[in-house]
Protein backbone atom coordinates (compact mmCIF):
# COMPACT_ATOMS: atom_id res chain seq x y z
CA UNK A 1 0.00 0.00 0.00
CA UNK A 2 2.72 2.18 1.11
CA UNK A 3 4.35 1.80 -2.59
CA UNK A 4 1.50 2.72 -4.42
CA UNK A 5 0.37 5.60 -2.44
CA UNK A 6 3.99 6.95 -3.15
CA UNK A 7 3.25 7.77 -7.09
CA UNK A 8 -0.14 8.57 -6.57
CA UNK A 9 1.04 11.15 -4.20
CA UNK A 10 3.30 12.44 -6.52
CA UNK A 11 0.57 12.68 -9.09
CA UNK A 12 -1.16 14.83 -7.60
CA UNK A 13 1.39 17.11 -6.34
CA UNK A 14 2.01 17.19 -9.98
CA UNK A 15 -1.37 17.83 -10.77
CA UNK A 16 -2.20 20.27 -7.47
CA UNK A 17 0.83 22.78 -8.68
CA UNK A 18 -0.97 25.78 -10.56
CA UNK A 19 -0.33 29.23 -10.82
CA UNK A 20 -3.23 31.78 -9.17
CA UNK A 21 -4.90 34.52 -11.90
CA UNK A 22 -1.88 36.69 -11.26
CA UNK A 23 0.84 34.38 -11.77
CA UNK A 24 1.78 33.36 -8.47
CA UNK A 25 2.94 29.67 -7.64
CA UNK A 26 0.50 27.69 -5.83
CA UNK A 27 -0.44 24.26 -4.38
CA UNK A 28 -4.11 23.16 -4.57
CA UNK A 29 -4.76 19.95 -3.83
CA UNK A 30 -8.84 19.21 -3.14
CA UNK A 31 -11.00 18.53 -6.06
CA UNK A 32 -12.99 21.85 -7.03
CA UNK A 33 -16.09 19.45 -6.82
CA UNK A 34 -15.56 18.38 -2.97
CA UNK A 35 -14.44 22.60 -2.69
CA UNK A 36 -17.93 23.40 -3.85
CA UNK A 37 -20.12 20.90 -2.08
CA UNK A 38 -17.63 22.09 1.05
CA UNK A 39 -18.98 26.04 0.48
CA UNK A 40 -22.41 24.93 -0.09
CA UNK A 41 -22.93 22.98 3.06
CA UNK A 42 -21.52 25.41 5.27
CA UNK A 43 -23.64 28.26 3.33
CA UNK A 44 -26.99 26.14 3.99
CA UNK A 45 -25.45 26.06 7.55
CA UNK A 46 -25.34 29.46 8.33
CA UNK A 47 -28.70 30.56 6.80
CA UNK A 48 -29.88 28.08 9.14
CA UNK A 49 -28.50 29.27 12.37
CA UNK A 50 -28.20 33.14 11.53
CA UNK A 51 -30.78 35.51 10.55
CA UNK A 52 -30.83 36.23 7.04
CA UNK A 53 -32.48 39.82 5.97
CA UNK A 54 -35.29 39.74 3.22
CA UNK A 55 -35.85 43.76 2.67
CA UNK A 56 -36.25 44.20 -0.86
CA UNK A 57 -34.11 47.17 -1.51
CA UNK A 58 -31.27 45.89 0.13
CA UNK A 59 -31.19 42.39 -1.47
CA UNK A 60 -31.65 44.00 -4.95
CA UNK A 61 -28.78 46.18 -4.32
CA UNK A 62 -26.25 43.17 -3.01
CA UNK A 63 -27.57 41.35 -6.33
CA UNK A 64 -26.70 43.72 -8.42
CA UNK A 65 -23.62 44.51 -7.48
CA UNK A 66 -22.48 40.95 -7.06
CA UNK A 67 -23.90 40.49 -10.93
CA UNK A 68 -21.94 43.11 -12.28
CA UNK A 69 -18.79 42.06 -10.81
CA UNK A 70 -19.39 38.20 -10.91
CA UNK A 71 -19.43 39.23 -15.44
CA UNK A 72 -16.78 41.44 -14.88
CA UNK A 73 -14.60 39.14 -13.75
CA UNK A 74 -15.37 36.29 -16.24
CA UNK A 75 -13.84 39.43 -18.73
CA UNK A 76 -10.99 40.43 -16.16
CA UNK A 77 -9.76 36.45 -15.62
CA UNK A 78 -10.94 34.80 -18.40
CA UNK A 79 -8.58 31.67 -17.59
CA UNK A 80 -10.08 30.88 -13.67
CA UNK A 81 -12.92 29.33 -13.12
CA UNK A 82 -15.75 31.14 -12.50
CA UNK A 83 -18.94 29.27 -10.73
CA UNK A 84 -21.74 29.38 -13.26
CA UNK A 85 -24.60 30.62 -10.95
CA UNK A 86 -23.77 32.85 -7.72
CA UNK A 87 -26.21 32.40 -4.81
CA UNK A 88 -26.10 35.85 -2.36
CA UNK A 89 -27.58 36.24 1.18
CA UNK A 90 -27.40 39.48 3.49
CA UNK A 91 -26.89 38.39 6.94
CA UNK A 92 -27.85 40.16 9.85
CA UNK A 93 -24.67 40.61 11.74
CA UNK A 94 -22.83 43.61 12.83
CA UNK A 95 -19.36 42.78 11.95
CA UNK A 96 -18.08 44.66 8.89
CA UNK A 97 -17.59 42.12 6.98
CA UNK A 98 -18.97 39.66 3.80
CA UNK A 99 -17.35 36.30 2.65
CA UNK A 100 -17.36 34.54 -0.65
CA UNK A 101 -17.60 30.51 -0.57
CA UNK A 102 -16.43 27.84 -3.33
CA UNK A 103 -19.69 27.05 -5.31
CA UNK A 104 -20.75 30.63 -5.87
CA UNK A 105 -21.97 31.62 -2.72
CA UNK A 106 -21.71 35.28 -1.02
CA UNK A 107 -22.86 36.68 2.39
CA UNK A 108 -22.62 40.03 3.34
CA UNK A 109 -23.14 41.48 6.53
CA UNK A 110 -25.17 44.61 7.73
CA UNK A 111 -22.32 45.98 9.75
CA UNK A 112 -20.66 46.42 6.19
CA UNK A 113 -23.56 48.34 4.24
CA UNK A 114 -23.04 50.75 7.46
CA UNK A 115 -19.63 51.22 6.68
CA UNK A 116 -19.96 51.39 3.05
CA UNK A 117 -21.15 54.66 1.79
CA UNK A 118 -22.10 53.83 -1.56
CA UNK A 119 -22.10 50.87 -4.28
CA UNK A 120 -18.54 51.51 -5.34
CA UNK A 121 -17.57 50.76 -1.77
CA UNK A 122 -19.57 47.73 -1.17
CA UNK A 123 -18.60 46.55 -4.77
CA UNK A 124 -14.66 46.56 -2.92
CA UNK A 125 -15.55 43.91 -0.07
CA UNK A 126 -18.09 41.89 -2.71
CA UNK A 127 -14.77 41.86 -5.79
CA UNK A 128 -11.92 41.09 -3.04
CA UNK A 129 -14.40 38.34 -2.02
CA UNK A 130 -14.28 36.93 -5.07
CA UNK A 131 -11.43 37.44 -5.89
CA UNK A 132 -10.57 34.51 -3.08
CA UNK A 133 -12.81 32.54 -5.25
CA UNK A 134 -11.37 32.74 -8.59
CA UNK A 135 -8.14 32.49 -7.13
CA UNK A 136 -8.94 29.65 -5.08
CA UNK A 137 -7.63 30.36 -1.60
CA UNK A 138 -9.51 28.27 0.17
CA UNK A 139 -8.86 25.36 -1.94
CA UNK A 140 -4.91 26.38 -1.11
CA UNK A 141 -5.66 26.95 2.67
CA UNK A 142 -6.90 23.39 2.96
CA UNK A 143 -4.01 21.77 0.82
CA UNK A 144 -1.64 23.71 3.48
CA UNK A 145 -3.74 22.32 6.58
CA UNK A 146 -4.59 18.55 5.29
CA UNK A 147 -0.98 18.19 3.88
CA UNK A 148 -0.53 14.68 3.15
CA UNK A 149 -4.30 13.69 3.09
CA UNK A 150 -4.96 16.56 0.73
CA UNK A 151 -3.01 14.56 -1.96
CA UNK A 152 -4.98 11.11 -0.61
CA UNK A 153 -8.49 13.08 -1.06
CA UNK A 154 -7.19 14.03 -4.72
CA UNK A 155 -6.72 10.48 -5.84
CA UNK A 156 -9.83 9.14 -3.70
CA UNK A 157 -7.96 7.43 -0.90
CA UNK A 158 -8.97 9.89 1.65
CA UNK A 159 -12.91 11.49 1.90
CA UNK A 160 -14.48 14.64 2.49
CA UNK A 161 -16.32 13.38 5.43
CA UNK A 162 -13.13 12.68 6.72
CA UNK A 163 -12.34 16.71 7.20
CA UNK A 164 -12.96 18.30 10.51
CA UNK A 165 -15.51 20.48 10.32
CA UNK A 166 -13.50 23.47 12.03
CA UNK A 167 -10.21 22.71 9.02
CA UNK A 168 -13.29 23.02 6.48
CA UNK A 169 -14.24 26.99 8.01
CA UNK A 170 -10.99 27.76 8.60
CA UNK A 171 -10.50 27.19 5.42
CA UNK A 172 -13.06 28.95 3.68
CA UNK A 173 -12.62 31.89 5.85
CA UNK A 174 -15.77 31.86 7.75
CA UNK A 175 -15.78 31.23 11.70
CA UNK A 176 -18.35 29.12 14.05
CA UNK A 177 -19.99 32.41 14.64
CA UNK A 178 -21.46 34.64 11.81
CA UNK A 179 -19.80 38.10 12.96
CA UNK A 180 -16.30 36.06 12.37
CA UNK A 181 -14.42 35.89 9.17
CA UNK A 182 -11.13 34.55 9.78
CA UNK A 183 -8.44 36.00 7.53
CA UNK A 184 -6.57 34.48 4.88
CA UNK A 185 -2.74 34.76 4.36
CA UNK A 186 -1.65 38.01 3.56
CA UNK A 187 -0.14 37.29 0.45
CA UNK A 188 -3.81 35.83 0.04
CA UNK A 189 -5.47 39.01 1.00
CA UNK A 190 -3.23 41.32 -1.22
CA UNK A 191 -3.81 39.09 -4.32
CA UNK A 192 -7.32 39.58 -3.56
CA UNK A 193 -7.34 43.03 -2.87
CA UNK A 194 -5.75 43.37 -6.40
CA UNK A 195 -7.66 41.17 -8.28
CA UNK A 196 -11.01 42.74 -6.63
CA UNK A 197 -9.40 46.23 -8.01
CA UNK A 198 -9.81 45.00 -11.19
CA UNK A 199 -12.83 43.40 -11.36
CA UNK A 200 -14.78 46.36 -10.07
CA UNK A 201 -12.98 48.74 -12.46
CA UNK A 202 -14.19 46.03 -15.05
CA UNK A 203 -17.64 46.18 -13.71
CA UNK A 204 -17.99 50.16 -14.14
CA UNK A 205 -17.58 50.65 -10.11
CA UNK A 206 -15.33 53.71 -9.16
CA UNK A 207 -11.63 52.67 -8.34
CA UNK A 208 -10.27 55.41 -5.94
CA UNK A 209 -13.68 54.48 -3.71
CA UNK A 210 -11.37 51.48 -2.75
CA UNK A 211 -9.04 53.79 -0.89
CA UNK A 212 -12.09 55.50 0.65
CA UNK A 213 -13.59 52.50 1.60
CA UNK A 214 -10.55 50.95 3.59
CA UNK A 215 -10.33 54.74 5.22
CA UNK A 216 -13.95 53.96 6.47
CA UNK A 217 -12.94 50.56 7.48
CA UNK A 218 -9.71 52.26 9.58
CA UNK A 219 -11.76 54.97 11.10
CA UNK A 220 -14.12 52.52 12.31
CA UNK A 221 -11.94 49.37 13.95
CA UNK A 222 -9.42 52.03 15.66
CA UNK A 223 -6.03 50.81 16.74
CA UNK A 224 -4.65 47.49 14.74
CA UNK A 225 -2.76 45.44 15.99
CA UNK A 226 1.00 45.73 14.03
CA UNK A 227 1.46 44.54 10.92
CA UNK A 228 3.76 41.57 11.73
CA UNK A 229 1.26 39.96 14.50
CA UNK A 230 -1.55 39.83 12.01
CA UNK A 231 -2.25 38.04 8.67
CA UNK A 232 -4.26 40.75 7.44
CA UNK A 233 -2.34 43.89 5.64
CA UNK A 234 -2.39 46.70 7.93
CA UNK A 235 -4.90 49.71 6.71
CA UNK A 236 -2.33 51.87 5.84
CA UNK A 237 -0.55 49.13 4.01
CA UNK A 238 -3.38 48.10 1.86
CA UNK A 239 -4.83 51.58 1.16
CA UNK A 240 -1.04 52.11 -0.59
CA UNK A 241 -1.31 49.26 -2.38
CA UNK A 242 -4.65 50.58 -3.81
CA UNK A 243 -3.22 53.77 -4.51
CA UNK A 244 -0.04 52.87 -6.86
CA UNK A 245 -2.61 50.37 -8.85
CA UNK A 246 -5.51 52.86 -9.25
CA UNK A 247 -3.98 54.69 -12.24
CA UNK A 248 -4.42 50.93 -14.26
CA UNK A 249 -7.86 50.70 -12.27
CA UNK A 250 -8.96 53.52 -13.80
CA UNK A 251 -7.90 52.90 -17.25
CA UNK A 252 -10.12 50.19 -17.55
CA UNK A 253 -13.15 51.68 -15.82
CA UNK A 254 -12.75 54.42 -18.83
CA UNK A 255 -13.51 51.37 -21.25
CA UNK A 256 -16.57 50.35 -19.55
CA UNK A 257 -19.89 52.14 -19.15
CA UNK A 258 -20.81 53.33 -15.50
CA UNK A 259 -22.21 50.00 -12.89
CA UNK A 260 -25.99 50.82 -12.74
CA UNK A 261 -26.58 49.79 -9.15
CA UNK A 262 -27.51 52.34 -7.38
CA UNK A 263 -28.33 52.78 -2.84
Amino acid sequence: MKLLMIPLLAMALLTGCQESPTGRNRLALVPDAVMADMGQDSFEQMKQQNTVVTRPEVNRLVQCITGELVAAARTEYPQAPVPESWEVAVFEASSPNAFALPGGKIGVHTGLLRIAENPSQLATVIGHEIAHVLADHGNERLTQQLGVQAGMLLVGLFTESEIAEDQIQQALGIGAQLGLTLPFSRAHEEEADLMGLSIMARAGFKPGESVQLWQNMAQASGTQPLEFLSTHPNHDTRIAALRNQLEAARAISETVPPAKCQI
